[in-house]
């Protein structure tokens, strides 16, 4: 029986960076994957694939749209949509490859497979040829992640009524297609798809979309994307669907009234569950919660000691950058250092154009508290490189303390979003202040003034615009 120092149930963004951090740190290594490609739903189905083809339908959306603005004049542009999809899966063989390589730069061993923690410190793999081995390790980490949850009546078939896995590789845009759910995933693969020509739908339960972010800036991202074509049906329940011979139909109800959509394809994106199926032996004992999340305490640890999980398959916002820091911490106690994640920092970006980011408390969030805050807002309209780049849709956002001045939140919508987000993100992680951020020097002409701007005008002190 093999035995190792940690052994890792999950080779995703929180499960690699985990194993490569215990390595770092001198202890002896295995990580578990059934998949042949490392690095999860992230970097196989997920986060890379759908970036690589929002980026890849932008440049689309802007050659057939936007370049006559710039002078740049193209007639009857196209989509390749097989070369497309191509240049997707070459990006995630290159990361998927680059995981395997730094497994093995680590020295961390690698096994493919199913496991199962049999008892504490006895985990089992089952191989694709139905081989098992028996591994044993003082330290277990569980990081299996999620998987697309599902409506009890609109099952996946895979081909009609699909998941975000599915959407990622339409041969063709399809006619018709009808989203449920506005969240992150709904909106950015809708936004490819109708970027690529198709007519895109949204039915959202909610009365808003983007639920989670800033409410006007949810809103004026939806003001932008109904500009793009997209539709949006808010406050509208989904009571059944049909598909049938690669049609479906699609019934709802929105204030008492019943509706009827038409589809060619139906892509629910109502969320994600957190997937431990099988993982846990009968007989373990870790506690699950009435989500089926392992329940652990702030160090990580299941009720059952030695036992650990992270990432997508406990409490908290299922994103990649979380489920990293989070496999950092954990390895950290582990090893008996103070490893701690700040759940005040964790920035959550919806990639469409323009692109939503935000980070800490919204301004409705600090209220529900009963904190008294001060707001301070730049439109990019008065940036100029975004006036100069034809880009100045959007603004950004600061929620401060209105005694101490410390940003409690950050909201940016901007084509750059989800990268000026992080100069925010730093200054709350050191619990600065506005001030401090608006005292700091930006380069010129760059997006980042923006940045400034927003935080001098928590005081009024914007230069650009006028404080009111």
């Amino acid at each position: 029986m093999d035995k190792f120092d940690v052994v890792i149930i999950g080779a995703g963004p929180g499960g690699y960076v985990a194993a490569i951090r215990a390595a770092q740190l001198g202890l002896k290594t295995a990580i578990i994957d059934k998949e042949k490609e490392l690095g999860g739903t992230c970097l196989r189905i997920g986060c890379i694939p759908s970036k690589a083809l929002l980026t890849s339908s932008d440049h689309f959306h802007f050659i057939s749209k936007e370049a006559a603005k710039h002078g740049i004049l193209v007639e009857n542009s196209r989509v390749d949509l097989p070369a497309m999809l191509s240049r997707k899966d070459k990006v995630v063989k290159a990361l998927t490859g680059g995981v395997r390589q730094l497994m093995k730069s680590n020295k961390v061993a690698l096994f493919e497979g199913t496991a199962m923690i049999n008892a504490p410190g006895k985990v089992s793999v089952k191989t694709g040829n139905g081989e098992t081995q028996e591994l044993e390790s003082e330290n277990i980490i569980i990081a299996t992640g999620s998987v697309p949850a599902e409506l009890p009546f609109a099952r996946f078939d895979g081909t009609t009524i699909v998941s975000s896995t599915e959407a990622l590789s339409f041969a063709e845009p399809p006619a018709k297609l009808l989203v449920i759910g506005a969240g992150a995933i709904g909106l950015e693969l809708g936004s490819v798809w109708n970027r690529l020509g198709s007519e895109v739908t949204v039915l959202e339960f909610l009365p808003r979309i983007a639920v989670g972010f800033d409410l006007e800036l949810s809103n004026l991202l939806q003001r932008a994307l109904t500009a793009q074509g997209m539709k949006f049906h808010l406050e509208t329940k989904v009571t059944g669907v049909k598909a049938e011979n690669g049609h479906a139909v699609v019934s709802a109800t929105k204030g008492g009234e019943a509706l009827t959509f038409e589809a060619d394809k139906v892509l629910v994106a109502v969320g994600r569950r957190a997937f431990a199926d099988g993982v846990i032996g009968q007989g373990v004992g870790v506690e699950l919660d009435d989500r089926k999340r392992v329940k652990v305490d702030r160090h990580f640890q299941t009720n059952v000691e030695h036992i650990y999980a992270i990432g997508d398959v406990i409490a908290g916002p299922m994103l990649a950058h979380k489920a990293e820091e989070e496999g950092i911490a954990c390895i950290e106690n582990i090893a008996g250092k103070a490893g701690h994640v700040n759940y005040d920092a964790i920035p959550g970006i919806i990639y469409t154009n323009p692109e939503l980011a935000g980070v800490g408390l919204t301004e409705d969030q600090a209220k529900e508290k009963g904190m008294n805050v001060r707001i301070g807002k730049f439109p990019f309209r008065a940036n100029g490189r975004a006036l100069a780049n034809e880009d100045a849709e959007g603004l950004v956002k600061f929620v401060a303390d209105a005694e101490t001045d410390r940003i409690l939140g950050a909201h940016v919508l901007q084509h750059a979003a989800s990268e000026l987000i992080a100069e925010a993100t730093s200054v709350i992680e050191f619990g600065g202040s506005s001030e401090d951020l608006g005292r700091t020097c930006h380069a010129h002409p760059t997006l980042s003034e923006a940045v400034k701007e927003a935080a001098l005008a928590v005081e009024k002190r914007a230069i650009h615009i006028v404080n009111r």
